[in-house]
């Protein structure tokens, strides 16, 4: 049985599931791979023009498998790659949507944390851990975390180990949107198969924008919207776009 479902909801937009039910869908080194090797194969899918990741109801990830983890030495825990798995996650070049249900605990956590956008039900609940089981997060969890949250929200996760609702991680900027539990999945699908819908070079080049300025001085990230949205305007989509709208019509995107 795959560890990750691949579906196809809608145009343009694949879903996958987590599928270790049994384990809270904890990442384990197996699901880790088949994550990565499902968005690899979309991000060169040129039909694929969002994915949204999700778990069931109880569990959008519970953690890392720390009966897998249990016995590693530091050498042991490095040669398993887990840090060029996060990397490849991290370079996903089309927007990833989080549809969280239930628990996104530690690397379920830090792997909403990688997406781009985060729907959460109501009944979510987030946290980091693993200060709790004498180490720390390491998949982003320090890191990510205080640039989504600041540093006092952040240091309030990964040195009490609590977890947080939904409503809180929206207040303080983790969860982009908060819904009724049943209606998470519906939502992202729906927010994915928009995004579908939209000229597919523009939203790649705005989402690598946002990504690659958010660390870099103010002026060198001025400078790559600047140039990104001056190649944009080469785009025949670009031209569609903007006759689209004038002429009051709906426009045939061609992701050229």
């Amino acid at each position: 049985m795959p560890l990750v479902l691949i579906e196809r909801p809608a145009e343009g937009v694949v879903l996958l599931r987590l599928n270790r039910p049994e384990a809270r869908n904890a990442l384990n080194l197996a699901i880790r791979k088949e994550i990565v090797a499902a968005l690899d194969a979309a991000a060169e899918d040129q039909s694929v023009c969002c994915v949204v990741i999700t778990g069931n109801e109880k569990a959008f990830a519970g953690g890392a498998d720390l009966a897998e983890m249990k016995a590693l030495g530091p050498i042991e825990y490095m040669q398993r790659g887990v840090h060029k798995l996060w990397d490849r996650i991290a370079a996903f070049p089309k927007p990833l949507i989080a549809a969280v249900n239930g628990f996104a605990l530690g690397g379920g956590c830090e792997l909403a944390l990688h997406c781009d956008i985060i729907i959460a039900g109501e009944g979510a609940k987030f946290g980091q851990p693993e200060v709790k089981v004498g180490i720390m997060p390491g998949g982003s969890g320090t890191q990510r975390l205080i640039r989504a949250v600041g540093k006092h929200k952040a240091m309030l996760m990964v040195l009490t180990g609590e977890m947080i609702s939904a409503r809180e991680a929206s207040e303080m900027g983790l969860a982009s949107r908060v819904v009724p539990d049943a209606e998470v999945l519906p939502h992202a699908i729906k927010m994915a198969e928009n995004i579908a819908k939209l000229p597919p070079i523009a939203v790649e080049m705005t989402k690598d924008a946002v990504i690659a300025g958010q660390d870099a001085p103010l002026a060198a990230a001025l400078n790559l919207e600047r140039k990104s949205i001056w190649l944009l305007f080469g785009t025949e989509d670009k031209n569609e776009g903007m006759s689209a709208f004038l002429e009051k019509r709906e426009p045939k995107f061609k992701g050229k």
